[in-house]
């Protein structure tokens, strides 16, 4: 390809892959990936200038704005950095400083991976957040970055001040929304960057607020306006202020000290609670710095070192495909074994058809394969050049892997189905989630074992988990088993009787209940017997709960009503506790509040009501016990009225609770 077109389509692809990272926040290339084709533009760029495209991504500074948020314009832009991969650029960076006669210390932090932002103060109250977006114009986020908990509201100081800093997610709460939305039904975010930016670009606060976002702050914007004189001051100011600033910074004579420096993090990061992919190393005197200058898009005097990614090229023997609880079907790579992180790879998910097909994975092909968040292996890519010859694009399969049963795809989701509800394979699923830690955790019921029951003939529902004592002579007789691990399985299956009612919902392993849905429904359905009796509109009327989650209830519980009277008559029938009946004036009870109230926030009314046994739903329905309606009540009271739901006034509402 001549210099010209290849231009040409390093401009076009860069500009696709950036609008996937800072728009979508689901970047289908690697970081290392991107700044590899990066480096190719701007060589060839420097050696054709005359080829140099307007919209080159080695002219912006930062990401696109495509968003529906307002945009907020900075007076000082937030310039990007440049990259730097191994000791030979960072001596480099040194290099080209030193060679002007300046004798620098340097400030090493850990470049943490998640979204830049912006935040204003005023006499020390927090006026308004932004993210950098393309340097010069970033998007409004003060509603989102008010959620921030480690983001200060008020500062120590009433002094007006713009600040930079990094949100991010820490990995736990990365790892339990992912747990969430998988059990859900949904696709999980690939790692904590791209969940954290979707969390912060949310026209709805209240999604961000739920997401427990963190921030580490490192920029005072004009610093000097403030008495300090290097970055190392400024740091310190931060935290004098309530800021939240990365611990692990590191102020270094001379850039022989700026290599340990990356040579004790390059594993040590490992340990750590969120995501960092590199160092950004800053010249700490802010004099010096103005002195050393800019270029058109970055600062002559910083630069961020890239940590090297793990990731392994090995070569793809098969795909093949497994199916989950609910019947849905994902596809699988089967690799020839490689070592990852400190552990033996031999598969890794492709996630579904759409995920393959779009990278053209074969089998036969050397792919890239490296470990999502460091956990789950996955697919990052093909490597063509080493393609076989004769190797056949992938076709998704249109039958049951277990069951040969047609498989279904519904035009909004990229998964497909097997709706066979005799599925061998879709029953193991059941059995296996049933068992494992996020539902009854039953301590050795893993998954081998739960096949080998299941193809004996002593699993064939959930409700056989709790008959398999009757079994308890032949099953001491299997291979590999004996007393000792039987008596220990029965032990931990009896154990399981006494779990609360939002686990033993969450094992039952419902479509699009997880545990968080579960914990809603058992908060509102004291039993079996009140979630067998709950209409569409019962659910549908209980916070976050939409019209799917709705639908799988009652389809679910119309569809089991023999399983749930197995498992009532065997034991497993929890009741969720009540707390003293003198203070359950609202037990069971469903209320509904609108309007404003004049004594207390809507928050403090809805714990009142739950501390004393109710529910505050946000919906109103035929089941709403009755509705509170403050100034300003608008549709919720018209159509409890239309339904002949009572109405109560804030004063009457006080007097129930006594207050």
């Amino acid at each position: 390809m001549n210099p010209k077109d290849r231009i040409a389509q390093l401009v076009n692809d860069l500009n696709r892959y950036g609008e996937e990272y800072y728009v979508n926040d689901n970047p289908t290339i690697s970081d290392v990936e991107y700044d590899s084709l990066l480096r190719e533009l701007e060589a060839l760029e420097k050696k054709y200038p005359e080829y140099v495209l307007s919209n080159s991504p080695t002219k912006r500074v930062g990401g696109i704005n495509q968003s529906k948020l307002d945009k907020i314009y900075y007076e000082k832009p937030m310039l990007s950095l440049a990259n730097a991969f191994n000791e030979q650029e960072i001596r480099e960076f040194d290099y080209r400083i030193t060679k002007e006669g300046f004798i620098p210390s340097y400030v090493c932090e850990l470049k943490i991976d998640g979204i830049a932002s912006n935040a204003k103060y005023e006499e020390g109250k927090f006026l308004q957040g932004a993210t950098r977006g393309n340097g010069v114009v970033g998007e409004d986020i003060t509603a989102n970055m008010r959620t921030i908990k480690t983001l200060p509201k008020k500062l120590n100081q009433d002094i007006s001040v713009e600040v930079r800093g990094e949100v991010y997610m820490r990995k736990d709460v990365f790892n339990l929304l992912n747990e969430e939305k998988t059990s859900l039904g949904e696709e999980p975010f690939k790692n904590p960057r791209n969940a954290a930016g979707g969390s912060l670009r949310q026209l709805d606060s209240n999604i961000t607020k739920k997401r427990n976002l963190d921030i580490f702050n490192y920029t005072v914007v004009d610093a000097e306006k403030y008495g300090l004189r290097s970055q190392s001051e400024a740091l310190k100011f931060l935290v004098d202020l309530g800021f939240q600033v990365n611990p692990n910074y590191e102020h270094c004579d001379n850039i022989e000290k700026v290599l340990e420096y990356l040579d004790k993090w390059k594993d040590a990061r490992r340990k750590l609670n969120y995501e960092t992919d590199g160092v950004v190393i800053k010249v700490d005197d802010f004099a010096m710095q103005e002195e050393i200058g800019y270029t058109i898009k970055s600062p002559k005097w910083a630069i961020a070192y890239k940590f090297p990614a793990e990731e392994v090229e090995t070569k793809l023997l098969d795909i093949i495909f497994t199916i989950g609880r609910t019947g849905n079907i994902t596809p699988n790579a089967v690799l020839e074994p490689i070592m990852i992180a400190g552990s033996l790879v031999q598969r890794a998910t492709l996630n579904n058809e759409d995920f393959v097909i779009s990278r053209d994975i074969r089998i036969g092909d050397y792919v890239v394969v490296r470990k999502a968040g460091e956990i789950i292996p996955e697919v990052v890519r093909v490597n063509f050049t080493r393609r076989p010859e004769k190797t056949k694009p992938f076709v998704m399969i249109d039958k049951c892997p277990v069951c040969n049963h047609e498989l279904v795809r519904t035009i909004d989701e990229a998964v497909h189905y097997c709706v066979n509800n005799e599925c061998d394979g879709r029953k193991i699923a059941s059995l296996i989630y049933f068992a494992s830690r996020p539902a009854m955790n039953i301590e050795g019921l893993g998954e081998k074992l739960v096949e080998d029951l299941y193809r004996l003939g002593y699993l064939k529902s959930i409700a056989d988990i709790y008959r398999l004592e009757n079994h308890y002579e032949e099953l001491i007789k299997i291979d590999g088993l004996g007393e000792k691990s039987i008596t220990a399985l029965l032990k931990a299956i009896e154990e399981s009787k006494n779990n609360s009612f939002d686990k033993v919902i969450t094992a039952l392993g419902i479509r699009f209940v997880g545990s968080k849905i579960s914990k809603m429904l058992a908060s509102n359905f004291s039993s079996f017997d009140e979630l067998e009796r709950a209409t569409y509109e019962d659910f549908y009327a209980i916070k976050d709960i939409g019209t799917s989650i709705a639908s799988s209830l009652v389809q679910y519980f119309s569809e089991n009503k023999k399983l749930i009277e197995e498992l009532k008559d065997l034991g497993i029938n929890p009741l969720v506790a009540k707390k003293n009946k003198e203070n359950q004036i609202f037990s069971g009870k469903m209320i509904v509040l609108t309007g404003k109230l004049e004594t207390m926030t809507r928050e403090e009314a809805t714990k009142i009501i739950e501390d004393l046994g109710g529910s505050a739903t946000s919906s109103v329905s035929k089941n709403t016990s009755f509705v509170v309606a403050g100034t300003d009540a608008g549709s919720k009271k018209d159509k409890a009225l239309s339904l002949g739901v009572e109405i109560l006034s804030e004063e009457e509402f006080l007097k129930i609770i006594k207050r």
